[in-house]
């Protein structure tokens, strides 16, 4: 996942080189990696699982091979929230540590400062164990992009203060854990990863219009079409915010902008 390149980068400075599977503007929800992609994971030093479905099958490829990769699960330690304001499945990996089967959990856990942080320190945790030696380097990585990650939270709450129990408009809910820090919420339009039915899309007007939302949130990786629709239909407007930008900082800065303008 592009997002998490910069973490990896940060924390393991010099002594990393990192490689990522979902390139820029592929769908992570419907991406298979090439078998290139494949060969070079079979020589990684170690592989960040981020919760994505494709990963499972990768997983089970690392897990038979020799050398065996080792495999780190970035949701370890994180309790994941269900997805979106309503139980909509689609597709992403319903599973993480100590989890059983039941709604379908966000795995956009890279877009809340906080949640990062913690996963930094796994990212440090996990550098550190495969070369000890580099301990202070790595642990210095992490406590700078720590410092970072804080300040960009200290940032985010002074944007959103005033606005708790806020509500947004996003085709895809990719944000969960950026309202849920900050007191907002999220109400998506698509059903199970699609374009809702026209009944759903009429009930979504409704919504839209009783709680006077006038932008409607959409990412590069999906259709306009289902926005267009509600934007006509309450007087708004369509605006594109990328959750799997590479800059992940300089990135929820202004996407926080952006939804903190749409909340005036």
């Amino acid at each position: 996942m592009l997002p998490y390149k910069q973490v990896v980068e940060r924390v393991g400075g010099p002594a990393v080189q990192v490689d990522i599977l979902v390139r820029p503007g592929q769908d992570v929800h419907t991406y298979e990696p090439a078998p290139s992609q494949v060969a070079a994971l079979m020589q990684a030093r170690v592989f960040f699982r981020v919760g994505m479905p494709f990963e499972d099958r990768l997983v089970a490829r690392l897990d038979k091979s020799s050398p065996r990769v080792p495999v780190v699960d970035l949701r370890q330690g994180i309790e994941l929230r269900p997805m979106a304001d309503r139980d909509h499945s689609h597709g992403h990996d319903h599973r993480h540590t100590g989890a059983q089967p039941g709604p379908t959990l966000d795995p956009h856990i890279w877009n809340s400062p906080r949640l990062v942080r913690r996963q930094a320190a796994t990212v440090r945790d996990a550098l550190i164990a495969l070369r000890p030696t580099e301990r202070e380097r790595f642990d210095s990585g992490y406590t700078a992009y720590a410092r970072e990650l804080d300040t960009l939270d200290a940032e985010l709450q002074r944007l959103f203060s005033g606005k708790t129990g806020r509500r947004f408009m996003v085709f895809h809910p990719s944000w969960g854990y950026l309202a849920s820090d900050y007191g907002l919420e999220q109400v998506s339009i698509e059903v199970e990863g699609k374009e809702p039915p026209p009944k759903a899309l009429a009930r979504i007007i409704e919504r839209a219009r009783a709680d006077d939302i006038r932008v409607v949130f959409v990412q590069p990786q999906f259709s306009r079409k289902a926005a267009e629709q509600v934007a006509r239909a309450i007087g708004g407007e369509v605006v594109t915010i990328d959750p799997l930008a590479e800059d992940l900082l300089g990135n929820l800065r202004l996407v926080g902008e952006a939804i903190a303008r749409s909340l005036r």
